[in-house]
């Protein structure tokens, strides 16, 4: 068993998290916190932005004996210099959910929760701070078979939310170990 579904058993037990009597999961097989992300980790997705001339990488893997993940991505864009970013995936015990610190090469960070709902990643309201400034935004990437994975994000204005970018994300390749 590696080292995340043992700490998520302990935790689930720790917890009092066990399944229902007669269910087809039994008490020892808890439920991995990290679960919502395992189809993207150990993988490289790659999406194109609409106006052709960017493109956004991501790759997963486990970090520190697969206690977190790690979302390294860079931003290619043409006549620009790349842009880097990553996120750390981490299960909050005490709060008992899955949140993200998330830090990039302008100097923003941000940092919130995610949620599993109907096969997609929610990713809540969270606010992105860079440079003085603090911007909200939400997200949803919604899993379209073993090879893709559809992101929408939409940030918040005086009226409402307003559309942000949208990108199909591919799996291009595995992720260096």
């Amino acid at each position: 068993m590696r080292p995340a579904a043992l700490r998520a058993l302990f935790t689930a037990v720790a917890m009092g998290i066990t399944a229902a009597p007669g269910s087809p999961t039994s008490a020892s097989a808890a439920v991995d916190p990290y679960q919502p992300l395992a189809f993207l980790i150990g993988h490289c997705w790659r999406g194109t932005f609409a106006d052709g001339a960017q493109t956004d990488e991501h790759c997963f893997s486990w970090i520190y004996g697969g206690k977190f993940v790690r979302d390294e991505h860079v931003v290619r864009r043409q006549g620009r210099p790349d842009g880097f970013g990553e996120s750390i995936y981490l299960w909050d015990s005490a709060a008992a959910r899955l949140e993200y610190l998330y830090i990039e090469s302008a100097g923003g960070f941000s940092r919130g929760a995610v949620t599993a709902e109907d096969g997609a990643l929610v990713f809540p309201a969270a606010s992105y701070v860079e440079k003085g400034e603090t911007r909200t935004y939400r997200s949803r990437w919604q899993r379209v078979g073993d090879d893709a994975y559809d992101v929408v994000t939409e940030f918040q204005a005086k009226d409402g939310w307003v559309p942000g970018l949208s990108l199909r994300m591919q799996r291009v390749r595995n992720a260096p170990t």
